[in-house]
């Protein structure tokens, strides 16, 4: 290989390197750039992730409110039926009373 040669091969070789790194270059910025409208894109799905997130929230304290109205009624409703109960407990006690007084005016 003479000198023409070898300042051909090492000139080619080289142009080849750069045109590899260039290429490499190239591709990483391809994937790894965020451009002006997709950052646009970007803020406005950062805006729907905001509203969404404050609807949720709002709609979690709604659900909380309407469970502890809800258990509050329940609780209410489980004295009343227990009052109840009771009154009838009472009610039936003092018609065996009745029942029993009857039979002995009866019988006696």
């Amino acid at each position: 290989m003479n000198r023409t040669e070898l300042i051909i091969a090492t000139a080619i070789v080289l142009f080849i390197a750069f045109l590899m790194g260039w290429f490499v270059h190239w591709m990483i910025h391809r994937f790894v750039r965020v451009g002006n409208g997709e950052m646009n894109d970007l803020d406005v799905m950062a805006q729907q992730l905001h509203e969404a997130e404050e609807e949720r929230d709002r709609t979690t304290a709604y659900f909380q409110q309407r469970e502890a109205e809800i258990t509050n009624q329940l609780s209410q409703t489980e004295a009343e039926l227990n009052a109840a109960m009771d009154g009838l407990r009472e009610a039936r006690a003092e018609a065996e009373e009745l029942r029993a007084y009857v039979e002995r005016v009866n019988v006696g």
